[in-house]
């Protein structure tokens, strides 16, 4: 799928932020007629990003996640400022788990510069980018492979994870409560993201700050199931009482990559 303009993404992420965008206020933002960001909102109601109502749109119901091309791009600044602050987390010479998800990724990607990891996933992406290092040892589970994303799900590839217990895991979410409920959309992943959980050392959740605006119908974990929960901003001063009340370590990481 072709990828979306400079405006559709930043659109998005501004949806994500606020739940609803209303045409005369993106005309501001952007500096833009009316008619162009009519057209813009079509455009991406037509891709399902987002849902028209009246006089601008908003984000769908959740039911179904985003495609996944279209996830990599939302917010992507932000994820790999995360992918980053995540990376610092973790030394060299360790093991851990990395599930399914465009931020997780993102860690992946930041964390090439690494040396002597031991890396169990079952994302296909992260597999193929850090298998070709030969400072880590990759290791991929077995199950079904969606084909949404190359993840590797189901009942099978959570029992791969139980054979393990390695010193980090980082995990995604496609939505986040306020009163700290990982969530997501496929019951398949998250009985692995489960498995992942339950046998490492220390969690490391790494998730946007738009998550809050989303919703998926099937919880992952409780917040003091983590150690540490990695943002580009936490959103709200409640939601930051929360975390220190649960005892998880909140690393903001803002919005500027690190270098």
């Amino acid at each position: 799928m072709a990828g979306l303009s400079e405006r559709h993404r930043r659109i998005l992420e501004l949806a994500q932020r606020q739940d609803r965008v209303t045409v005369d206020d993106l005309s501001s933002h952007f500096g833009v007629s009316v008619q162009t960001i009519r057209k813009d909102l079509n455009e991406l109601c037509d891709q399902r990003l987002l849902k028209r109502v009246h006089g601008g749109a908003e984000l769908p119901s959740g039911i179904e996640n985003l495609q996944y091309e279209q996830r990599r791009q939302i917010a992507a600044v932000e994820k790999d400022a995360i992918g980053h602050a995540a990376a610092a987390l973790i030394p060299n010479d360790a093991s851990l788990f990395i599930n399914i998800g465009t931020t997780t990724e993102a860690v992946s990607q930041a964390l090439l510069d690494h040396s002597g990891l031991l890396v169990v996933t079952n994302n296909i992406n992260v597999a193929n980018r850090m298998r070709v290092y030969p400072q880590f040892e990759v290791i991929i589970a077995g199950g079904v492979v969606r084909a949404s994303d190359g993840g590797i799900v189901g009942e099978a590839a959570a029992a791969f994870f139980s054979q393990f217990k390695v010193d980090y895991a980082v995990i995604g979410a496609s939505a986040l409560d306020q009163d700290g409920a990982l969530l997501d959309y496929d019951y398949r992943e998250v009985k692995v993201a489960q498995a992942i959980i339950a046998n490492a050392r220390h969690v490391i959740l790494v998730a946007d700050a738009g998550k809050f605006a989303r919703s998926a119908p099937v919880r992952i974990a409780r917040l003091d199931q983590i150690g540490t929960f990695v943002t580009d901003r936490s959103p709200s001063a409640a939601f930051t009482a929360l975390c220190a009340a649960a005892g998880v370590k909140l690393v903001e990481a803002g919005s500027d990559p690190a270098p």
